[in-house]
């Protein structure tokens, strides 16, 4: 039995003495040189090329490298009869969280417009809301959602979810479905995306949910890239509909140079590092499911393909 790891160059740099450290009554095929497909039973991935799992005709488990897994499901040839099982990380999870709470605050404090001050040499005072007078709304509720909803209400913000099914969270006003998004979005001075990135919340960021919020509301996308409707973003903010975005996905990553997203005053921009897969506990968490996996035993976080996560 041997165990495929594909991923970026750096990254299987990093991870190559781990997984020989924690793991190492394994045998490990390093894409590209994987040696006999036949040989390999699970695959540990980010972005592997299409048709590369398909290639594995003995393959077990697919274990991805990152909290969401569109990046598998892009793949037409993907072997649909295998089971995928999505990173949960705490580690990840704290991580987004900080990204979430920090990106929340320096839109709640006004940071654009000091940021701006500051290059201009102005001195202005601002008139400043407490965080219990700025409601924020997640989309996305799931164990990401929840930790970020926890993280920015012990700061004082009254914090609601939302989520494609309805769910009841202790502490949390929580919303789901259509009319649920719509009285989410009515409530939502800062909302916040973590959805995962389905056919269902492509381009859910768009200009009529934008019109939807109140005026004056902002954004941070921390979920995908693809949730972003890109052109309808620059004019709600150029018009005061949304005064400020904090964006770390992009539909193209790295976002290219010239794009109109670098130089506008309203957006802060930063490079998909909100919660970066940390090797030496997703390596852990990661090997325990294997061994499970191995002996029949239950694996938690397998992908349901019809939902997408």
């Amino acid at each position: 039995m041997a165990i495929l790891f594909r991923s970026t160059p750096a990254a299987t740099a990093r991870w190559r003495p781990l997984l020989r450290e924690l793991m190492p009554e394994h045998e490990f095929r390093f894409w590209p040189e994987i040696g006999d497909p036949a040989d390999i039973e699970y695959a540990m991935v980010w972005q592997p090329p299409p048709g590369l799992l398909a290639s594995l005709p003995k393959l077990r488990l697919i274990c991805g490298l990152g909290a969401g897994i569109d990046h598998l499901l892009r793949d037409p040839d993907l072997p649909r009869h295998v089971p995928i099982m999505r990173l949960v990380d705490p580690y990840m999870t704290d991580a987004m969280s900080e990204y979430v709470a920090l990106s929340v605050l320096r839109l709640h404090r006004q940071d654009l417009d000091y940021l701006a001050q500051q290059r201009a040499q102005s001195w202005e005072e601002r008139e400043q809301k407490n965080a219990c007078e700025r409601p924020v709304g997640i989309l996305g509720f799931g164990t990401l959602g929840q930790d970020a909803g926890r993280k920015l209400k012990a700061l004082g913000f009254p914090v609601a979810g939302w989520s494609r099914t309805a769910k009841e969270v202790a502490g949390f006003v929580t919303y789901a479905g259509g009319d649920g998004l719509d009285a989410l979005l009515a409530r939502s001075e800062i909302l916040v995306c973590l959805l995962p990135l389905t056919t269902a919340t492509e381009g859910i960021l768009n200009a009529g949910l934008f019109a939807r919020l109140p005026r004056g509301a902002a954004l941070v996308n921390a979920g995908r890239g693809g949730h972003l409707v890109e052109a309808d973003l620059i004019p709600v903010l150029d018009s005061g509909q949304l005064s400020g975005a904090v964006l770390d996905v992009f539909r193209e990553e790295p976002l290219p140079k010239g794009h109109p997203f670098w130089s506008h005053p309203r957006i802060i921009v930063t490079p998909h590092i909100a919660a970066e897969t940390h090797p030496p506990t997703a390596a852990a968490i990661i090997g325990d499911a294997i061994r499970r996996f191995a002996k029949g035993e239950p694996v938690a976080n397998l992908v349901d393909l019809a939902t997408g996560y």
